[in-house]
């Protein structure tokens, strides 16, 4: 299967939705191109490198929050987490980040994607959606496009209460907030409370997404004592404390190897 071309689209605006979190919103020529419905997939922001003959470019991967139709034309929402940063930074450590903290409207960016979509079954009979503030976008996705009648529990990592969003949800998915001022430094935070919550009955449908060594102990909860196949199971890590997303991307192929 051919991956699609990368396109630029063109920055729309941008804001803050919570403290740490920074919503870019683009647009432009290029979406023209870009198929439809796609939030909750994944794209990847291409960065060219400084000063590299060869044109090799960097690329970092985040999830499509919203993609509506406006009046203006076709818009898509992607999320930053920015761990405090302000419009002053000029420098906040990631080509991506910076990238957000310093775009304005009429600035393009080269996306590659989209990726496929990672969602709950909504045929299940009950959910447990966990993640931190990289997968907050993905989760929002996830809980808006459960079926009303929909039970269960989003556990959600973030930095500080100025992080928590009103998420649109079923009534019956209760939203745990797990306050984690250093995010990676303390990887029981997220597996602390899902272990300890009540196990739904019927089949469930298990999604979660955040720092690796978080992830590989909410993976040894779900298969081990849980007991979770592929089929109820969705498990990844979107970072690891300490390495960029290239290195993590390593680890993660290497992890997958020996704990298939």
């Amino acid at each position: 299967m051919n991956r699609p071309a990368p396109r630029d689209l063109t920055v729309i605006g941008k804001a803050y939705v919570t403290a740490n979190m920074l919503r870019v919103t683009l647009g432009g020529d290029g979406i023209a191109s870009f198929p439809d419905d796609q939030a909750s997939a994944y794209v990847k922001l291409i960065f060219p490198i400084d000063g590299d003959e060869k044109g090799r470019v960097l690329r970092r991967t985040y999830t499509v929050r919203h993609d509506r139709i406006t009046d203006q034309g076709r818009e898509i929402d992607i999320d930053f987490v920015m761990h405090g940063a302000s419009d002053d930074d000029a420098d906040h450590g990631g080509p991506a980040s910076n990238w957000a903290v310093n775009c304005v409207p009429g600035d393009t960016i080269t996306i590659g994607g989209p990726g496929p979509k990672k969602l709950v079954d909504p045929t299940a009979d009950w959910f447990l959606i966990v993640g931190d503030m990289t997968a907050l976008p993905a989760i929002s996705v996830n809980l808006e496009t459960l079926p009303d009648h929909a039970r269960g529990y989003a556990v959600i990592e973030i930095a500080s209460e100025a992080d928590m969003q009103d998420l649109p949800k079923p009534a019956n998915i209760s939203i745990e907030w797990v306050i984690n001022p250093n995010p990676g430094t303390n990887a029981d935070a997220l597996p602390d409370v899902v272990t300890k919550l009540p196990w739904g009955t019927g089949r469930p449908s298990v999604w979660a997404a955040c720092e690796f060594t978080a992830m590989k102990k909410l993976r040894d909860h779900f298969r081990n004592e849980r007991g979770l196949g592929k089929d109820d199971l969705y498990i990844s890590s979107y970072w690891k404390l300490g390495i960029n997303e290239d290195n993590h991307k390593v680890v993660k192929a290497e992890d997958a190897q020996t704990a298939a």
